[in-house]
């Protein structure tokens, strides 16, 4: 299906989604499919859904997470699939009805925080996908979830934790400013500047961005505050060396939708002789599978207590 790029149909969300996240690489776009369709699948394990149930999706994007449930669970399953970006329920629309599920969906224009759309205890589950990372008020948004479950109904959620990132960009802030004497500081000040352009590094900083004031048991915590129980919480933290070999496509590819990509930082915040420093260190790196990365996603599964429990 063709990925429309135009400014009336695309948005911050839309262009990260469908074309910053891969650096519209092709094999780049494959290899992020493959892992983010696990992230789906292990959300819908949670879920526990079954014939004749109503399925809401949470930042739904482009439909990854609701038609992967509509495969599972067949022509019974409604799914109602909730996003902040126009442009992206539009292709996540167009998709449906290119897989003939089009009738079994129902498209909703919401922020998570306030799902007016939405009646009270009228669904069986409702999941997110990283979409709770990036929601300012994500107790408001857990309520809201809560108020449309029916008793009974489950939430099942996966969002990545990046709260480390920024305190590791502002470590490397503070290392700078105490002038620390290490044999990597020539290194180190073009490093600090590509992090805190993709991450707050500062308390202030880290403390007002959704993405990074927040841990996994935060999560737990905003989701028992809004009347879950039963809640199970796991963090998996994957460290491994980057599958991204293409110094071309590292560069341009973003780690999150509000994240400039490399390039950009380094034609804003770089002179020539510091990209020229920055590349003959970071490039063979890149290049020979040695950059390490850390992935952490926080799954979480609740249960709204059945009637007679309330």
């Amino acid at each position: 299906m063709d990925v429309p790029s135009d400014s009336a149909t695309s948005d911050l969300w839309f262009d990260w989604l469908m074309h910053r996240r891969h650096a519209d690489d092709p094999n780049d776009r494959q290899r992020v499919e493959m892992y983010v369709a696990g992230y789906a699948d292990r959300v819908l394990d949670g879920a526990a859904l079954k014939q004749g149930m109503t399925l809401v999706d949470l930042g739904a994007g482009d439909g990854l997470v609701g038609f992967r449930a509509i495969d599972r669970i067949g022509a019974s399953l409604r799914v109602i699939l909730v996003d902040i970006s126009a442009p992206l329920l539009k292709f996540a629309e167009q998709a449906a009805a290119a897989r003939g599920v089009r009738r079994q969906c129902t498209f909703l224009v919401s922020s998570a925080e306030h799902l007016g759309g939405l009646n009270d205890g009228t669904v069986d589950a409702v999941t997110t996908r990283s979409s709770l990372a990036y929601v300012a008020d994500k107790e408001a948004a857990l309520r809201e979830c809560f108020r449309i479950l029916k008793p009974g109904g489950r939430l099942s959620i996966a969002e990545p934790v990046f709260r480390d990132n920024a305190l590791a960009a502002a470590s490397m802030r503070v290392r700078l400013e105490s002038g620390e004497k290490n044999p990597q500081r020539s290194i180190l000040p073009f490093l600090h500047r590509w992090q805190s352009a993709q991450y707050p590094d500062s308390e202030e900083g880290i403390q007002s961005s959704p993405i990074a004031n927040y841990t996994e048991r935060d999560l737990l915590r905003f989701a028992q505050a809004a009347g879950f129980r039963e809640l199970h919480l796991e963090l998996h933290i994957s460290v491994t060396n980057s599958y991204r070999k293409s110094w071309e496509v590292f560069v341009d590819a973003s780690p999150h939708p509000l994240a400039p990509s490399l390039r950009t930082i380094l034609h804003e915040r770089f002179t020539a002789e510091e990209c020229r420093r920055f590349e003959a260190v970071v490039r063979p790196m890149v290049e020979s599978g040695e950059l390490p990365e850390t992935d952490r996603m926080a799954y979480l599964t609740a249960l709204k207590p059945p009637q007679d429990s309330c």
